[in-house]
């Protein structure tokens, strides 16, 4: 079997729903911006990429029509390039990844795009419900329609998990994240994009139509303190969780260059990683967060590794509250979890954050010195996906 490499990653800057930089892009859009800066990074040629991959939590509405086919058109890719949009919710960018190493793995292809595309500004309050629910399921398991918050809540109770160290972990990711981007370290995987938003006025409640140009994530907030997380109303009476040990809400996307090694070392193209290995695994609908707890020992005994082998872990902060119960399980040493904070601090555009996660792993572990860096995050609905990246 053959090796894939990950030659090139780019993604947008995060920009908050609703109130952000995108409030007014379609996905596609913002598609095309990561699909191309990809493909200019990894200096191959357009007309080479065997399909473009992107995935999405919730692919409709100016995400839907096959997103994936749509952004690499808008991104001059030739109409001979094919594009599929995949859906494992939040695992939705890792899993196009997983997808575009598999393919190029079994001799499928020589090279594809992959990564996700999230509008949450423009889909997440027009999704289409009808029908939404069956109601065999719906009594066989409740959990499964549970929305996130609620499945956060009950892994805060069931493991005894209280306010305070969710908070204590909000503000480390908070700073982590600002020191990061204080130093540089998210440069080299974003790239700046031009967007018209609309901005409305508090006191007038008049909207206006603005240019913006967007050059690094907007969800920071470097004076974050214990005391000023701890002082946010919960998300729910008589709950732990709040907006300050939670991710927030944002709008991107990410994408990289997945190809054999063979023919990267032919093209003379350096390889950042080579995919190694994949995993995803099931756990209960009513506690989802957990679902890393589940996929990364699974991932593990494929690769013939133990937790003590990885270098660098890059953990999804969907909730404070399950990073910290996953870390605690599997035994992560905090210093190499996380280490440049997360969605908490960053966003969480859902379908996008897996592709993030394994561009920023590889950049970061490489200007680390790592060997080996893994990939992991929780999925609606009660799974885990984690996938491990050797970093060359």
């Amino acid at each position: 079997m053959r090796n894939a490499v990950i030659v090139s990653t780019a993604r947008t800057p995060l920009a908050k729903s609703w109130t952000g930089a995108y409030n007014l892009t379609h996905g596609a859009a913002l598609g095309a911006h990561a699909v191309s800066a990809a493909i200019a990074r990894a200096g191959v040629e357009a007309e080479r990429v065997d399909d473009v991959i992107l995935g999405c939590a919730n692919p409709e509405g100016a995400t839907g029509g096959n997103i994936a086919r749509q952004s690499g058109l808008l991104a001059n890719l030739p109409a001979t390039v094919a594009g599929v949009t995949v859906s494992r919710f939040c695992g939705s960018g890792l899993e196009a990844i997983a997808t575009a190493a598999q393919r190029v793995m079994v001799g499928q292809y020589e090279i594809a795009v992959a990564g996700g595309v999230e509008s949450i500004s423009l889909v997440q309050e027009h999704l289409n419900t009808f029908s939404a629910e069956d109601s065999k399921l719906a009594a066989k398991v409740p959990s499964i329609y549970w929305p996130m918050l609620q499945t956060a809540e009950t892994v805060a109770e069931r493991y005894a998990i209280g306010r305070d160290a969710q908070d204590e972990y909000g503000v480390t990711s908070q700073l982590r994240a600002c020191a990061a981007a204080d130093a540089g370290r998210f440069d080299d995987e974003i790239v700046a994009i031009d967007t018209r938003m609309a901005v409305t006025d508090k006191r007038s409640g008049v909207t206006s139509i603005v240019s913006k140009t967007s050059t690094c994530d907007d969800g920071l907030r470097p004076d974050s303190t214990f005391a000023s997380i701890s002082g946010i109303r919960r998300a729910l009476a008589g709950g732990t969780v709040a907006a300050g040990n939670a991710s927030g809400f944002s709008d991107g996307a990410s994408a990289c260059v997945v190809m054999s090694e063979d023919e990267a070392e032919r093209l003379g193209l350096e390889p950042l990683a080579r995919f190694s290995a994949y995993a995803v695994a099931g756990c209960s609908p009513d506690e989802m967060g957990v679902g890393p707890a589940v996929a990364v020992p699974k991932l593990l005994q494929r690769a013939g590794l133990t937790v003590d082998d990885i270098d660098l872990w890059e953990l999804n902060e969907a909730f404070a509250v399950q990073v910290i119960y996953c870390r605690e399980v599997l035994g992560i040493d905090p210093s190499i979890l996380n280490v440049d904070g997360g969605a908490i601090a960053i966003g969480h555009p859902y379908g996008v954050s897996g592709a993030r996660m394994t561009g920023h792993a590889i950049i970061e572990g490489r200007r680390r010195g790592a060997s080996k860096a893994v990939v992991t995050m929780c999925i609606g609905g009660g799974q885990g996906a984690a996938a491990l990246l050797e970093l060359l």
